[in-house]
């Protein structure tokens, strides 16, 4: 299944590469709700929150009301859930607050910086099935806060251990976000086999026929700048 993107920064629709290079930026949020107006979920995202340099808050409730989303960035706290849930999101994503940036040595310390009681308390406030959190890697170590900051753990460590509070996991491979390379296959595969929730995958994801791969192993595919050039039909 293919997830729409819609990247908020400064009031626009914007495709950034790797998180840092504004590479398309757009105006026109009119048509681009009219285009995604026939998909089940709609992927949201605050940037300018998510890296802790504004918000953009009244555009994603504008959306949220139109379009089925699930919504991220810079969402860190339980309130912050049950106001965007409020707002219209049918779920949330939840990234840099599940995860402790402090140094790690060996796997059982790793393991313990993996905030489970956060996650814990986010599933009994607002029910596992609302929540989608967030494994965002960089060379193969979480990446939070903006992807500015990274975290001694794997991803897969990161899903085995939030698994019982969530719905389904967000991986983003930074390396190739809006590079539209192709999402690493074999990556996404060793994913699959590490968690039963749903699996919803981006970075570099290029055509159709990627986004069929994918489906065949059981995994959704987020997809920004393939859509805004018109690589993909939306």
């Amino acid at each position: 299944m293919l997830i729409p993107s819609i990247d908020l920064m400064g009031g626009r629709i914007v495709q950034l590469v790797q998180g840092k290079e504004l590479k398309l930026a757009f105006d026109d949020f009119e048509h681009w709700i009219q285009r995604f107006s026939s998909y089940p979920i709609v992927q949201l995202i605050d940037l300018d929150a998510a890296m802790r340099q504004g918000s953009n808050r009244a555009l994603i409730e504008q959306i949220a009301q139109r379009l089925p989303c699930q919504v991220g960035g810079g969402i860190g706290s339980i309130e912050r859930v049950r106001e965007m849930l409020a707002a219209g999101a049918r779920r949330v994503i939840i990234g840099s607050a599940l995860f402790d940036a402090a140094g790690a040595a060996n796997e059982d310390e790793m393991q313990s910086l993996v905030r489970r009681d956060f996650a814990r308390e986010l599933a009994d406030a607002v029910g596992a099935e609302r929540l989608v959190f967030s494994v965002d890697t960089r060379e193969g170590r979480i990446a939070i806060k903006g992807w500015k900051q990274q975290v001694n753990l794997t991803p897969e460590m990161a899903m085995v251990a939030l698994e019982p509070y969530c719905g389904a996991f967000l991986y983003t491979h930074i390396d190739r976000e809006g590079t539209m390379q192709g999402f690493p296959l074999e990556v996404a595969r060793r994913l699959r086999e590490v968690t039963e929730r749903q699996l919803i995958v981006a970075g570099g994801i290029r055509d159709q026929e990627e986004i069929d791969a994918l489906s065949a192993m059981g995994v959704d595919a987020v997809a920004g700048m393939a859509v805004y050039l018109g690589r993909l039909a939306v």
